[in-house]
């Protein structure tokens, strides 16, 4: 007898000593319960079974390269990850920073284009205010 008919099973005893119930009732209630059961475990299993898949195509500490960043979802390389990219993800760029361990102040773009950007902004030297 299989385990899902044991606990179904049980259940029904259990409901059956409050209550009376026909024959019927009892028989229904039980393929009922052990048919639920069943699904219930079989989609936990699934679910480890998605989360053990669920392993980045790459490691995150080597996702962020010189010309490319590596999305860690879906394995695409990118100069940005953006936050639209994301969204076809459903999350946030701080819910994917934490889920994949970056910092909070970590930005996702390729080392390249952070390093141009800042050479830029040093050029440019906004924080000064600026003489009429």
């Amino acid at each position: 007898m299989e385990e899902y008919i044991r606990q179904a099973l049980e259940i029904v005893k259990a409901q059956a000593s409050v209550r009376n119930m026909t024959e019927e009732e009892i028989t229904s209630m039980v393929k009922s319960l052990a048919n639920q059961l069943k699904e219930l475990m079989e989609g936990k299993e699934a679910e480890a079974l998605q989360e053990e898949e669920k392993k980045p195509p790459v490691d995150p500490k080597k996702a962020i390269r010189e010309k490319s960043i590596v999305c860690l979802e879906c394995g695409k390389s990118f100069r940005i990850i953006t936050k639209r990219h994301l969204k076809s993800h459903g999350l946030t760029p701080e819910e994917y920073k934490k889920k994949w361990g970056y910092k909070k102040n970590q930005s996702l773009i390729a080392k390249s284009l952070a390093r141009e950007r800042r050479k830029k902004m040093q050029e440019i030297q906004l924080w000064k205010k600026r003489k009429i």
